[in-house]
């Protein structure tokens, strides 16, 4: 499925054809609450301070005639780039120099977040997930149609972890360095990850300092 999508992404790249205009990829925007998720350590993955930020039905894809277009565009927009196109990996992983969001473009499936003791979402077409370095991820189960569109803001080196007590000490200290993006990946500069994530980070400071 990988190498058929690139295909697509390619000619709609090289043609124009079957990506959205501007105006009609900002009508694809809603406007949603985000669900925050916080994973500690577990086991020999790293997680991150900062919370998991999940959009449940944040882009519009029904009737698209190729929805994962609209997810490389909105993400772009907001400098997430590096965009692909395929699904989750079944085995548990994480990425400790660089964050990561998913659109769900088509499809569904289970995917567990923060490692054998974090949270199994049912993720659909239209969510989109920002993952904050260190965060594990894995897909348990998904239909036969599930299609993700995933990128990586421009602060950032990206890297590929599994479980490991080698990989879990360096991503301890690698992880809580990684900079916050720019901008939300969806909603821009007003969007509510990096009020979120400023938020975390000054309660942060705040504790360090009542402990000294």
């Amino acid at each position: 499925m990988a190498l058929l999508e690139d295909a697509k992404k390619l000619f709609a790249r090289v043609t124009g054809l079957g990506r959205p205009r501007a105006r009609a990829l900002l009508a694809q925007i809603r406007q949603r609450k985000p669900q925050r998720f916080v994973f500690k350590p577990d086991a020999l993955v790293p997680n991150n301070r900062w919370p998991l930020v999940y959009y449940r039905g944040a882009v519009r894809v029904g009737g698209a005639s190729d929805p994962a277009a609209a997810f490389e565009d909105l993400f772009a927009r907001n400098g997430w780039s590096d965009s692909w196109r395929d699904g989750v990996y079944d085995y548990l992983h994480y990425h400790s120099r660089i964050h990561e969001v998913m659109g769900i473009a088509r499809g569904h499936a289970v995917v567990q977040f923060g490692g054998e003791s974090g949270r199994k979402l049912r993720v659909k077409a239209g969510d989109v997930v920002v993952l904050p370095a260190g965060t594990g991820h894995q897909c348990f189960s998904a239909s036969d149609d599930f299609l993700v569109v995933g990128a990586y803001p421009a602060t950032g080196t990206y890297d590929e972890c599994t479980p490991s007590e080698e990989a879990f000490e360096r991503a301890r200290k690698t992880a809580p360095k990684v900079p916050p993006p720019r901008k939300d990946p969806i909603y821009g500069k007003e969007g509510p990850l990096l009020r979120l994530w400023k938020r975390t980070r000054v309660a942060r400071r705040i504790r360090k300092r009542i402990r000294r």
